[in-house]
């Protein structure tokens, strides 16, 4: 009897440690799909920084505060996350401490490349033990050490560095946008304006309460006030 395509997968994604005859792990493959389902980040490098912009699903009675796409790692590192929030906590945690081992150790802020392989090593790893299931979270992680770098690690611990980049539900939108008209060296206001205008093709709605933005400049990393995110975003409705 021949059995169904269904049929075939099952077993392969009982477990993250074995591989499908195709060479998949469906594992992973389902942990991506809880990113591609999130709501849109976008980061954009410009001439002196880098910017964060996310959008996040705020139901009328809750606290927007509460809910956390950017967070701060270090003075000069901010992440952006789509994905499962509560594995994206536990990873910036992570990040926060080893990058306070890192200053205590040799006095130094950690480098942005360093901080990066070191979360997807650990995310990398969670691909290769039994009894454990993936990291379902992509990150865009922003920093400066000496030079802007927007760096994205996905739930299987692959790095990659871009110029502009977008993760969640809305990217393909967004990414189209980007490739169209991101250019080298471009001023903070213009990196921001084609940020948001990422973030609304994405998206379609922008609205103050769902959205946040984070600053990497001067090698200090800053997340806007809801005031001046409701500012910025008078142009954009």
């Amino acid at each position: 009897m021949e059995v169904s395509p269904p049929m075939k997968q099952m077993g392969y994604d009982r477990a993250i440690v074995v591989f499908s005859p195709e060479g998949r792990m469906y594992q992973v493959e389902y942990a991506r799909k809880a990113v591609e389902k999130a709501t849109t980040i976008v980061g954009v490098v410009f001439e002196s920084g880098i910017i964060l912009v996310a959008s996040k699903s705020v139901q009328k009675l809750l606290v927007p505060e509460s809910v956390e796409k950017i967070a701060k790692i270090d003075e000069h590192i901010g992440a952006g996350a789509a994905g499962i929030l509560a594995d994206a906590r536990v990873l910036i945690d992570y990040a926060r401490v080893r990058s306070q081992v890192n200053r205590i150790t040799y006095n130094e802020p950690i480098e942005i490349g360093a901080l990066v392989k070191d979360i997807s090593d650990r995310k990398q790893r969670f691909t290769q033990l039994g009894g454990i299931r993936p990291y379902g979270v992509s990150l865009l992680i922003a920093g400066m050490d000496g030079s802007p770098h927007l760096y994205e690690t996905d739930p299987s611990g692959t790095i990659r560095e871009w110029k502009a980049h977008s993760v969640g539900r809305g990217s393909k939108e967004a990414k189209k946008l980007l490739i169209d008209e991101y250019k080298d060296g471009m001023p903070k206001d213009k990196a921001l304006d084609l940020a948001l205008k990422a973030l609304k093709a994405g998206e379609k709605k922008l609205a103050a309460r769902a959205v946040e933005i984070g600053v990497v400049e001067s090698g200090k990393f800053s997340l806007l006030e809801r005031q001046a995110v409701r500012d910025i975003l008078k142009n954009y409705v």
